[in-house]
């Protein structure tokens, strides 16, 4: 190393407690017999049991202090320093011929700089009170977090070793017996099998192979109301190529394939082999008694019990809270319930109404647009209706959906964006007139409207009339920069925060609390609409934004993964806390350890992806 090099790692630890209060020729010595680290992304640091030179000061980076198997112990940043458990061979309390037993290693977040800091140094700086105190300090913090950080672990691990718990897996809950008949055997058979049986599906195989799957609905719809003859085979009116789910899966990603699909019967597979077979009703009787009997509500509800549809659905959200499933996981299931009730209140409109001259198509905006919406909150959503609609007609559709909603426990939207308002339908033509407006006149209220709008998803309707307006909307984006450009401008007024210290420092940050919607949820969504829109993906969750911005080579992968897990991370802190009726204000002294070091972690993520805005729209 260069001697230029010495006085730069001396200007970036001046102030350490370590270095700090020293003539400069004496910590420039001091420094001089250190060694400067540099790691890439995701590299091993520390391997376990090798042995300790001494400590480590990050000068640049972040980094994971680990166990065998993966769990995080803590999370390491600029400033801190690793290998504290090592001063017990350096103060002599471990005999000098032990064996290492560093059980922890250690692997960076990110690029990293460290300052190796040599047990020789350490020894001259024994004497200074001021490096007693804080490696005591620093020490003892640690102490407290890990033995937090195992505390919770075993925490969750008991949690998980009940019989109802997280981990449960298919093959726990499967039925082994199964009912089975070959593709040539008549409708007849499989029908008394089942009657026999008392199972409600019977599988169709050829040898091994499985080849589809006949249910009792299917014989009432495809046998009895088509007046298919009861010696027809099997393979006339089965569900070819059914969906199966792995043995090992867990029972909350079975529930996941059941309700996103629409089916109720899943063939159980171990490799090529099908070994068992598992219902919606399996599920939920070992889950929770009254789950199915919810769901049962909701596919047929009608205006007259579309106040149960709120408690029902709440029902399911509380089991998969409770079951601490995966948050993209939850959000899939309870969007498809939602979009299934949304779908029936769009029908009992229009059937209501009666008989219409164009086809339309409705979108959802804001959370439930984003595929995030777990408590029925106000309404958010517009109209669209192929040319020559009648507006009147259209008036009166939108107006019954909207009280429909507020029968199944929505609220108005104070702000009175709903297709019962006219700036909120309108024939193609008018929305992409409506969109251009927008666009030229990006006023502060134009850009909350456009803002709302651009978090949409298409949810019932006719898919040709949606598709013709997202095609008129995105010609209209190719040439509007100046929108795009006064979107991140607006931006710009909420940036994420970064929490450049973890929280649990000795050195305490100035702020105690954080508002996880306006302050970060919003700007993220934001962010990533902006992104999106700059390469012409317009509605659409989070998720599939993200996932399409990949595939167009705007975000590479390891970033939207990283992208994915802050997300979730986030959402994970303030489903928990809307649920539990907290608001949307983090304090974090609720928080556990590792879920300090996580925020902080998510925070950069989501700062990072912010940035590229930025940076593609400089003032």
């Amino acid at each position: 190393m260069n001697p230029p090099n010495y006085k730069r790692l001396l200007e970036a630890v001046q102030f350490h407690p370590l270095f700090q209060g020293l003539e400069q020729s004496t910590a420039l010595s001091l420094v001089s017999e250190c060694e400067l680290k540099t790691y890439g992304r995701n590299e091993t640091m520390l391997e376990a049991e090798a042995p300790r030179q001494g400590l480590m000061l990050l000068l640049k980076g972040v980094a994971e202090v680990t166990v065998e198997g993966g769990e995080v112990l803590e999370v390491v940043q600029k400033g801190e320093m690793i290998g504290f458990s090592s001063l017990a061979s350096f103060l002599g309390a471990a005999p000098p011929d032990e064996k290492p037993s560093h059980t922890v290693q250690v692997r960076t977040v990110e690029e990293v700089e460290a300052l190796l800091i040599p047990f020789s140094v350490l020894e001259k700086r024994w004497e200074d009170q001021n490096v007693h105190d804080y490696l005591l300090g620093q020490v003892s913090v640690r102490l407290k977090d890990v033995y937090g950080s195992l505390a919770e672990q075993v925490k969750l691990a008991r949690a998980f070793s009940e019989k109802d718990s997280l981990i449960l897996r298919v093959q726990d809950i499967m039925t082994t017996s199964l009912a089975r008949v070959a593709p040539e055997t008549a409708v007849q058979e499989a029908a008394r099998l089942m009657s026999e049986q008392r199972t409600s599906s019977v599988l169709v195989m050829e040898g091994d192979e499985l080849r589809g799957i006949i249910t009792e609905r299917d014989i009432v719809q495809r046998v009895v109301a088509r007046g298919e003859h009861l010696s027809s085979p099997a393979k006339a009116v089965m569900t070819p190529a059914p969906v199966t789910v792995s043995r090992f899966a867990y029972f909350y990603e079975a529930i996941s394939d059941m309700l996103l699909k629409g089916i109720k019967h899943l063939p159980v597979v171990d490799g090529s082999r099908t070994i068992g077979i598992v219902t919606l009703s399996d599920l939920f009787r070992k889950k929770n008694a009254g789950v199915l009997s919810t769901i049962k509500r909701i596919e047929a509800c009608d205006e007259a019990t579309l106040q149960e549809i709120k408690p029902a659905i709440y029902e399911i959200t509380d089991t998969l809270i409770k079951e601490q499933v995966p948050v993209f996981t939850l959000l899939d299931v309870v969007t498809s319930l939602y979009d299934r009730v949304v779908a029936r209140i769009v029908d009992l409109a229009a059937e209501n109404l009666g008989r219409r001259d164009a086809g339309f198509a409705f979108f959802q905006m804001g959370s439930s647009g984003r595929g995030e919406q777990f408590m029925l909150t106000d309404q958010d959503h517009f109209l669209v209706y192929g040319e020559g609609g009648d507006p009147a007609y259209f008036k009166k559709l939108g107006s019954e959906i909207t009280r429909l909603f507020e029968k199944a426990g929505y609220a108005r939207c104070e702000g009175r964006m709903m297709a019962s308002e006219e700036e909120w339908r309108g024939s193609i033509g008018q929305w992409q007139d409506r969109v251009r407006q927008w666009m030229l006149q990006s006023t502060n209220e134009n850009l909350l409207a456009a803002q709302n709008f651009f978090s949409y998803r298409f949810v019932a309707g006719d898919k040709d009339v949606a598709r013709k307006l997202e095609e008129g909307v995105r010609e209209l984006l190719g040439r509007s920069k100046i929108f795009l450009f006064r979107l991140a401008q607006e931006e710009r007024t909420q940036v994420i925060p970064e929490l450049d210290q973890p929280i649990r420092s000795l050195f305490k940050i100035g702020r105690k609390s954080i508002d996880m919607k306006k302050e970060v949820l919003f700007p993220y969504h934001h962010s990533l609409q902006i992104l999106a829109l700059l390469h012409g993906v317009l509605g659409g969750t989070p998720v599939e934004k993200t996932g399409l911005l990949v595939k167009k080579g705007v975000l590479i992968p390891a970033f939207a993964a990283d992208l994915k897990a802050a997300s979730s991370q986030i959402l994970s802190l303030y489903i928990r806390m809307r649920w539990e009726g907290k608001g949307t204000v983090l304090q974090f002294a609720a928080l556990s350890t590792r879920e300090k070091d996580e925020l902080i972690l998510s925070l950069r993520t989501l700062g990072e992806l912010q940035s590229m805005v930025f940076a593609r729209f400089p003032l």
